[in-house]
């Protein structure tokens, strides 16, 4: 028992420290620009498909058949989808109050709406996320401290960036400080949760790993080409854009490979 609750206190603080400090340096940024908020969306798009890509989606094959990663992949997108219009209805329904003879004045709400609704849909797709990243440190734990403490340090530091990704747009959509660092923590609590269950099943089939793995993959891929890359372009339509989404997979890559 003292196992399980230490193992689940370690990927908790992990899962919510890296998460919370790029909270605070996101609602930190005094310059919040259309140009500026587009690198950062652009930035978070091209880690997190670095994510998918060279992590997520190769760790899912290695332990199951491409037929079970594909449902998994499928399963994440469809369940961000739903989120995603349950999210746009409670958006819509607020426009729709809004005066719209002021035609400056309601484009402007209409874009920190767009800002807001994106940021709550990062927090929900990273909180998928996060959990079989728990289960990755459970499971390391499991293996040896060594290697539960290297993954623990390893999803701290990338977890930074994506508080970031976070955060930005949440206080550009009007989101209160506290509200915000909120959402960020709440987002990062699904690590624990998932180290709890790694170390408690410790021999989990490899089978329900690998649709945890790709269930994140597909959430992560549809906040990407549904949400983060859409909102960079209408915010700058310039090459600052693709340069973050570079910037971004770039990073990415390389913290995957340390």
């Amino acid at each position: 028992m003292n196992y399980l609750i230490k193992t689940t206190l370690i990927g908790l603080f992990f899962g919510t420290f890296g998460t919370t400090i790029g909270g605070i340096i996101g609602i930190c940024f005094k310059k919040t620009s259309n140009k500026f908020l587009s690198f950062i969306l652009a930035f978070a798009s091209g880690l997190m498909l670095a994510i998918v890509c060279f992590d997520l989606i190769p760790e899912a094959l290695e332990i199951a058949t491409i037929v079970n990663v594909i449902l998994g992949i499928g399963t994440g997108i469809i369940i961000m989808i739903i989120c995603d219009m349950l999210v746009q209805k409670k958006f819509s329904n607020s426009q729709s109050n809004i005066s719209k003879y002021n035609n400056k004045k309601f484009n402007d709400k209409n874009q920190t709406n767009n800002l807001l609704k994106t940021g709550i849909i990062v927090s929900i797709g990273l909180a998928l996320h996060n959990f079989p990243e728990g289960l990755a440190i459970g499971s390391g734990f499991g293996a040896s401290i060594t290697l539960g403490y290297s993954l623990a340090i390893a999803i701290c530091l990338h977890d930074i960036p994506e508080g970031i990704s976070m955060s930005v747009p949440m206080k550009s959509g009007g989101m209160s400080p506290v509200k915000v660092i909120m959402y960020v923590i709440l987002s990062g609590i699904t690590t624990g949760i998932g180290a709890f269950f790694g170390a408690l099943v410790g021999g989990i089939s490899k089978q329900i790993i690998a649709l945890c793995l790709s269930f994140a993959a597909g959430a992560m891929l549809y906040i990407v080409s549904g949400e983060l890359i859409p909102e960079a372009n209408k915010l700058y339509k310039g090459r600052l854009t693709a340069i973050g989404n570079i910037v971004g997979f770039v990073i990415g890559l390389v913290a995957l490979a340390i």
